[in-house]
């Protein structure tokens, strides 16, 4: 019985101990190695304005629609949404639909409908008729800005080079040189835009 009772003391002290060492203080050391070393990045990559409000994160896609959810044309527009009710990051998943589910089909016909109504007719890349598995994809690709290029620039009245220019400087390569395809951060690039 004494064994027992000692056995028991040894294992919830050490418990107690390992609990606070490695689940506090593990825990407490790594945040304080994330806000020494990269507090942008420990922090959200949260993207400011010039009078320091928070206008999104490089890391979460956003819409760029008016209150009915029509899509601004002066505007580069994300990649669809499947995360709620759109870019929802408190909901963040794909539908995970097939490629045969009638309502994937459904919605990329519809999506079909609203780019070339929006970019006319022509070649649409996929990443602008379906939705990323996280649904808060904050890129696209260069063929999907491409596509956009001339519907930005007559809407603010600008020549078309001038935003392929600021295009081609906001396309972020293949990570480590051959990984994934080259994109371009949809809210990175609208603020440049707006910044011009």
């Amino acid at each position: 019985m004494r064994t027992t009772l000692r056995t028991t003391g040894v294992a919830v002290r050490a418990m107690a101990v390992f609990t606070l060492l490695l689940g506090a203080g593990y825990m407490l050391l790594i945040t304080a190695i994330g806000q020494i070393a990269l507090p942008f990045q420990a922090n959200g990559s949260l993207v400011r304005s010039a009078d320091g409000a928070v206008t999104g994160s490089q890391l979460i896609g956003q819409s760029f629609a008016d209150a009915d959810g029509n899509a601004l044309p002066e505007y580069f527009q994300s990649r669809p949404s499947a995360a709620g009710d759109g870019y929802d990051s408190t909901v963040s998943s794909g539908s995970n639909w097939g490629p045969e589910n009638e309502d994937l089909i459904a919605a990329i016909e519809e999506r079909t409908a609203a780019s070339v109504e929006l970019d006319g007719s022509g070649s649409i890349p996929a990443d602008a008729l379906t939705a990323s598995a996280s649904g808060l994809d904050p890129d696209i690709s260069v063929a999907n800005a491409e596509r956009q290029v001339a519907r930005v620039a007559q809407a603010r009245g600008i020549a078309a080079s001038e935003v392929q220019a600021l295009v081609a400087e906001h396309t972020i390569g293949r990570d480590l040189g051959y990984l994934g395809d080259p994109r371009v951060n949809v809210l990175e690039l609208n603020r440049a835009l707006d910044a011009r």
